[in-house]
């Protein structure tokens, strides 16, 4: 972290290195009290750092780490078992100690050594291994600075197959490490993006002073353009902070460049726009470009220095996914499972992280047929995006969901075999590898992972959002998708208990859920929204999750889904009865009650609660979580107060944290930039790029589960329990599934402008389908003026659900683009007088599948109440 006054101390697993020679001179040992600098060496916590490549899986059996190496391999160092962040001072004297046993028995080198190009090697020791476990130590001095080292014992190069265990692996020596403290900056604490200019604007400032204090807003040039006085807030719980908070929301003037200052601090610039978040929209979104598998990442589309070959489509040293066997015992076949995202700092694809991160694509695109502030979905439209699809007509978000959810169909079991129709888990490597590592560079093997039933639900729920939102674009994808969705469910119902195993996280995590109710309910959902048939009705019915609260304080995830089918029901034009649709949506409003509630409590205004269990792994996308369900409460009721709760959520994210560090790359004056990532390995190899803009960090945990925060950050306060370290997996790894999350709100923000106030309705539309046959419906729609001025020519816009078609129509020039038809006014009817009504028809073609009424129509752009 290159803010901290403190060196780096320890990483998480894994930089691959194939080369290293030479050893140092041998001193006298250094004192028995000298720091250890090996984490997890008497192997008692697992496999954890350590990795390897070229060899079989790890195991950690009665204290030693075992593994198989194949025999005939050429070299030494073309098979090795490692441990990368080891700290090293110049001049220092080390013991490096360790036993190592081989069976039938082989040539061992342990090399310190510089764990990118060139390699560098500070020592090495040789040593004989044989059936018999023995002993080595080797004292010496080292001669450069390093934070990170990493130590290799290469183990390839014998011409039999050989079981190598090692035990009691020590480094001793250097220099105690220094307390850790963060460079958190000006004790003032603000958005660092910014405000929007209607919306709320309020500051944390770190105080010991026990009354209200002067504030002062500042513009770039330095002149007070508003001031006031701060609200006294007491310890806040989850920083341990003595704080008070300032609120500025009545200055309302856009600038750029503004500053607060309280109590002689001064906070980080940042402006006051309405079109703040344009370009967050497309940095969030851009993210899963440049986590594509199995295509080459054009650096004319996001920069050059991310640019790089197709990964794992078995081009050497890749094994590849065209062709991905299972682990030993789960299946006799392969798969061709190219494509799709990789899930996080590692190179696996996991169906249920995949699973919600589609969900939320496909979610913000469909938000622009139903929301009255996404204008109809012209900010996601064609050629919107930095997509190699963009210009085809097909909007640039469906073509990266796309991407994803072709995988997730290539995930299905196919007809024939043992559990046919339902999806394997994930698929990633047999071991854990190197930090940093290029996609294409990964040698490891590939593994299909047994199916599970929430990874098939996952599938059956996507692809039943896919049927009905590409039919318009792509009617042959869009029945390929309904067919895997009928397929998924009716597996899952068929296995509804095959769950993931919890010890399945060699390689690749194991994303074990054992309560798969959540997910039953969320494919009925979707299965319902795009079929109408009444079996998933009953179904999702019945579900316990339909009449539940299942928006937990701490937000929905990948392992609580339930969420996604409530808010999709809420918004998405569906057939339920009209008090049970009341019933569903008030659930929603009812839980943005609660993180309004939850985020006035915070003196730092997240609505999140502030005890340490809710500062977890990836917690920043359940924070955010939580705002889209205050954003959808918005779309539902118009309600600025649950619009100015999103809005203000966000804050958290871009700077007013305990930290002052803004979560997003790219986005504050003080970002992160070296999450977990071996794609984006900048901090351990310059000639590696940061994380693109708009990467989410997946933020404080209290739990410190990766050796490196543990270490650095033991009894942090939950808010402080976050490093900006490429070694922190815990806290600060990248995710598909948080991406999503951001894509989403960031769609929103930016759909919300000034955040002014919100236009009072002038008009009324009754839609009616006054007869349905199959293959087709007739529908007349009449729309009332209920404003106080006429209308004078008019333009009526709405999008239908799934693949209907416009064929006829009178009293009004209709055409449609994709799913979104528009109704224009003829001579004669063209003013609409106060009170006054204008009706058309219409005949429509649909192949099937649900045809329900709008729920948003626009009149000339403005929203009127539909009926």
């Amino acid at each position: 972290m290159t803010s901290s006054r403190r060196r780096l101390l320890l990483a998480a697993a894994t930089t691959l290195a194939l080369t290293g020679a030479g050893a140092g001179a041998a001193h006298a040992d250094p004192p028995a009290d000298a720091p250890e600098q090996i984490e997890n060496g008497d192997f008692s916590a697992g496999v954890s750092p350590w990795f390897s490549y070229g060899t079989g899986p790890l195991t950690a059996t009665d204290g030693r780490l075992c593994t198989t190496v194949p025999g005939g391999l050429a070299n030494l160092w073309d098979a090795g078992i490692g441990q990368d962040g080891v700290p090293l001072t110049a001049g220092a004297e080390y013991t490096l100690g360790f036993a190592v046993s081989a069976t039938p028995g082989t040539a061992v080198k342990a090399v310190l050594q510089l764990g990118a190009a060139p390699y560098t090697t500070y020592a090495a020791v040789d040593a004989t291994a044989t059936g018999t476990a023995q002993r080595v130590e080797q004292t010496f001095t080292v001669p450069d600075d390093n934070s990170g080292a990493q130590l290799i014992f290469q183990v390839g190069g014998a011409a039999d197959t050989q079981t190598i265990c090692l035990d009691d692996v020590s480094l001793r020596g250097g220099e105690p490490p220094e307390p850790y403290e963060p460079d958190t900056g000006p004790r003032v604490r603000v958005n660092q993006v910014g405000y929007l200019p209607g919306g709320p604007k309020n500051a944390t400032v770190v105080t010991t002073a026990p009354a209200p204090l002067p504030w002062q807003l500042r513009a770039a040039g330095g002149a007070v353009v508003a001031s006031g006085t701060t609200t006294a807030r007491g310890v806040d719980a989850a920083s341990g902070q003595a704080v008070q908070t300032v609120d500025f929301t009545s200055y309302r003037t856009p600038g750029s460049g503004l500053t607060l200052t309280v109590d002689g601090e001064t906070s980080h610039p940042f402006d006051i726009s309405g079109t703040l978040y344009d370009r967050l929209r497309a940095d969030s979104l851009q993210f899963f470009y440049a986590q594509r598998s199995g295509i080459a990442i054009d650096g004319d589309l996001i920069g050059e220095q991310y640019a790089r070959p197709a990964g794992h489509l078995g081009v050497a040293p890749n094994q590849g996914d065209t062709s991905v066997p299972c682990q030993p015992g789960v299946c006799d076949y392969s798969l061709d499972v190219r494509g799709g995202w990789y899930d996080a700092g590692d190179h696996g694809k996991y169906v249920v992280n995949g699973g919600i991160a589609t969900y939320q694509l496909l979610n913000t695109f469909e938000r622009t047929r139903t929301a009255a502030t996404a204008a109809g979905g012209a900010k996601l439209a064609d050629g919107t995006l930095r997509v190699p699809e963009r210009d085809n007509g097909v909007p640039d978000i469906l073509d990266e969901a796309r991407w994803e959810l072709e995988f997730l169909l290539r995930m299905q079991v196919p007809a024939g075999q043992p559990l046919a129709g339902m999806a394997h888990h994930k698929i990633h490597d047999r071991n854990w590898t190197g930090l940093p590592l290029a996609p294409h560079q990964d040698p490891q093997p590939r593994e299909l992972h047994p199916p599970s039933t929430a990874a098939t639900l996952n599938l059956a729920a996507t692809a039943a959002q896919c049927a009905r939102l590409y039919a318009p674009y792509d009617a042959t994808f869009a029945a390929r998708c309904a067919t895997a969705a009928t397929r998924a469910y009716a597996a899952a119902k068929a296995h509804p208990a095959v769950y993931a195993s919890p010890s399945d996280g060699t390689g690749g995590g194991a994303y074990d859920d054992a309560d798969v109710t959540d997910e039953f309910y969320w494919a009925a959902v979707e299965l319902y929204l795009s079929t109408g048939a009444q079996s998933y009705l009953t179904d999702l019915t019945a579900s316990p999750q339909h009449t539940t609260d299942v928006f937990s304080p701490q937000g929905f995830g990948w392992q609580s889904t339930a969420a996604l089918g409530r808010l999709d029901l809420a918004t998405v034009p569906n057939g339920l009865p009209a008090a049970e649709l009341t019933r569903v949506r008030t659930s929603v409003t009812a839980a943005a009650d609660a993180y309004l509630a939850e985020l006035r409590r915070q003196a730092y205004g997240l609505p999140m609660p502030g005890d340490a269990s809710s500062y977890f792994w990836g917690a920043n996308s359940n924070i955010i979580n939580n705002a889209v369900v205050l954003a959808t409460a918005f779309d539902l009721t118009r309600n600025a107060t649950y619009r100015d709760g999103a809005v203000q959520a966000m804050d958290y994210l871009f700077g007013r944290n305990a930290l002052n560090i803004s979560y997003v790359t790219g986005w504050g004056e003080h970002a992160a930039e070296n999450q977990h990532s071996r794609i984006f390995g900048h901090q351990l190899d310059p000639n590696l790029p940061h994380p693109p803009a708009g990467s989410l960090a997946g933020g404080a945990n209290a739990a410190l589960q990766d050796p490196f925060a543990a270490q650095l950050l033991a009894g942090c306060a939950p808010m402080f329990c976050y490093v900006d370290d490429i070694n922190s997996y815990a806290t600060n790894e990248v995710a598909i599934n948080w991406n999503s999350a951001l894509a989403w709100i960031a769609s929103f923000l930016a759909d919300q402008g000034n955040a002014g106030a919100v236009p009072a309705t002038t008009c009324a539309v009754r839609y009616t389908t006054h007869g349905s046959w199959p293959g087709g419906f007739t529908t007349q729609v009449t729309v009332r003026n209920t404003g106080a001025s006429p209308v004078t020519g008019w333009s009526l816009r709405w999008a239908f659900t799934g693949d209907q078609k416009v064929r006829s129509f009178w009293s009004a020039k209709v055409t449609q683009a994709g799913a979104t038809v528009t109704a224009t006014n003829e001579s004669w009817n063209a003013t609409i007088a106060p009170g006054g009504t204008a009706t058309f028809g219409l005949v429509g073609a649909t192949s099937g599948g649900a045809n329900p009424n709008p729920t948003l129509v626009t009149l000339n752009g403005a929203a009127c109440a539909v009926s």
